[in-house]
C-alpha cells in the first residue's frame, strides 16, 4: 500500500492524504515521429555551497548531467542554458558556458538532441539602458561561438539589454539579422513574455502583441534558412496558432505554452516547454500515444500533468523554477532541494504542498515513498509534523 502522509490545509489543520501507487512509464525506443520535443532543463545546486543571492553559482555536475541524460533517455532533446536553468536568477555567465560544453559532450556520448541558450547576460546588469547596439551585438556573438564551437543548436534568447536599447523594431532586426547571417547552422529564436521576465516588456519594438508579432515575424521570413524554429512563451494559445499559420514553411513552432501543451502539440507546434522537464515520463508517453495515432492515451498521458504546470507556472510565474526544483528532489533526482541563488525560498510551503500533490496525481513520483519521506523532511523543518 502507498504511504500516508498529513498535509497542511487552508485552514491550519493536518489533512491525510495517501500517495498513489507509482505508474510505470515505458521507455521509448527512440524520438518521437511527429514532433520534436525539447525540455529545458534545470540546473542542481551543490548544496554544500555558497548558493546565496549574488553568490557565484556553484552546480552539483554529476546530478545536473544525469538529469540530461534522464531526460534523453525518456527520447526528448534538451534545451540547455535556457531561463529554467535560472539563466539571469543566479547562474553565471562562466558557469552557464561549462553548462553548454559539459552537456555537449554528454549529448555526443549518448546521441541527444540539444540545443543552447545565446543571450547577453554576461555583460553587468548594471550596463541595461546604457549598452549600445553594437555592444549587444558583441555580447551575443561570444555567446554564439560558445554554443557552436560546442556543436549545440543555438536558441537566440531575448536579451534585457537589447530590450533596454533598442529604439524601434529596425534595432531588432538590425541585431538579429547580423545573427542569422553568421549561425554555421539555423538557430531557434526565443520570444518570451513579460510574465517570465518583467523587462522585455515590448520586445520586437511594440508593447502592442500584433505590431511585435509582425516585427518579429519579418525578421524571420527574411531569414527563414537560417532559422529553424520559433520558441514562443508568451501563454496566449490562440495568438500562438495565428503565429504558426503565418511563419514560413520548413520553420517549426516550438511552444512555449507551459498553460496549453496538450492542444497545441495535437494540433501541430512542436515543443520546448520547461514543464516538460518536470513531466519527461508522460511527455514521452504522450507523444508516443500521437505518433501511434492513440488520442485516448495521449490524454490520459497528459491531462494530469495540466493543473500541476498551470500551477508551477502561476503568478509570479518567473519563480516556477523552485517547483521543477522541488519535484526533481522529491522524485529522487537530486540529493537536496537547494538551487542557486538561493531561490528555493521563491515559492510557499502551501504552493510547494500543492505541487507534491498534483504531481502524486499525475504519476511523476517513481517511488512514493521516497517522495512522501523528503516531503515529511520538508514540512519538518517548517515547523510541520507531516
Amino acid at each position: 500500500m502507498s504511504p500516508v502522509i498529513h498535509l497542511p490545509a487552508s485552514d491550519g489543520s493536518l489533512q491525510p492524504y495517501q500517495l498513489q501507487e507509482p505508474r510505470a512509464w515505458p521507455r521509448p525506443s527512440g524520438r518521437p515521429a511527429r514532433r520534436i520535443a525539447y525540455a529545458a532543463a534545470h540546473v542542481v545546486a551543490d548544496p554544500y555551497a555558497d548558493n546565496t543571492p549574488g553568490a557565484p553559482a556553484v552546480l552539483d555536475w554529476d546530478a545536473t548531467l544525469a538529469y540530461r541524460r534522464h531526460l534523453w533517455s525518456y527520447g526528448l532533446g534538451v534545451a540547455d542554458a535556457m531561463d529554467t536553468a535560472q539563466r539571469g536568477m543566479g547562474l553565471t555567465w562562466d558557469a552557464t558556458a561549462e553548462l553548454i560544453r559539459r552537456s555537449a559532450t554528454e549529448a555526443a556520448a549518448c546521441g541527444g538532441l540539444l540545443a543552447c541558450g545565446v543571450g547577453t547576460d554576461h555583460l553587468p546588469s548594471s550596463s541595461i539602458g546604457h549598452a549600445s547596439l553594437d555592444e549587444v551585438t558583441r555580447a551575443y556573438e561570444e555567446q554564439l561561438a560558445v554554443v557552436e564551437d560546442a556543436g549545440a543548436r543555438p536558441i537566440l534568447m531575448a536579451s534585457r539589454h537589447l530590450a533596454a536599447a533598442a529604439a524601434d523594431a529596425e534595432d531588432y532586426a538590425k541585431v538579429y539579422g547580423h545573427l542569422l547571417g553568421q549561425v554555421s547552422q539555423p538557430a531557434i529564436l526565443h520570444w518570451l513574455g513579460p510574465m517570465f521576465d518583467p523587462a522585455l516588456e515590448g520586445y520586437w519594438g511594440s508593447a502592442d502583441l500584433e505590431v511585435a508579432t509582425e516585427a518579429f515575424l519579418s525578421i524571420v521570413r527574411e531569414h527563414a534558412a537560417k532559422v529553424d524554429g520559433v520558441k514562443v512563451s508568451l501563454l496566449d494559445e490562440d495568438h500562438e496558432v495565428r503565429l504558426r499559420a503565418a511563419l514560413p514553411e520548413g520553420v517549426h513552432l516550438y511552444t512555449g505554452d507551459d498553460f496549453n501543451y496538450p492542444q497545441l502539440i495535437r494540433t501541430g507546434s512542436d515543443a520546448l516547454l520547461g514543464i516538460f522537464d518536470a513531466i519527461a515520463p508522460a511527455a514521452a508517453a504522450a507523444l508516443a500515444a500521437l505518433d501511434a495515432g492513440d488520442e485516448q492515451a495521449y490524454d490520459q498521458a497528459f491531462a494530469p500533468t495540466v493543473p500541476l504546470s498551470r500551477h508551477l507556472f502561476e503568478t509570479p510565474t518567473y519563480y516556477y523554477k523552485t517547483g521543477i526544483c522541488f519535484l526533481a528532489w522529491l522524485a529522487g533526482h537530486q540529493k537536496a532541494f537547494a538551487m542557486v541563488g538561493g531561490l528555493q525560498s521563491a515559492r510557499s510551503v502551501p504552493h510547494l504542498v500543492r505541487a507534491f500533490q498534483l504531481a502524486d496525481q499525475a504519476g511523476l513520483f517513481p517511488d512514493p515513498e521516497l517522495a512522501a519521506a523528503r516531503m515529511r523532511q520538508f514540512l519538518a523543518v517548517h515547523g510541520v509534523a507531516a
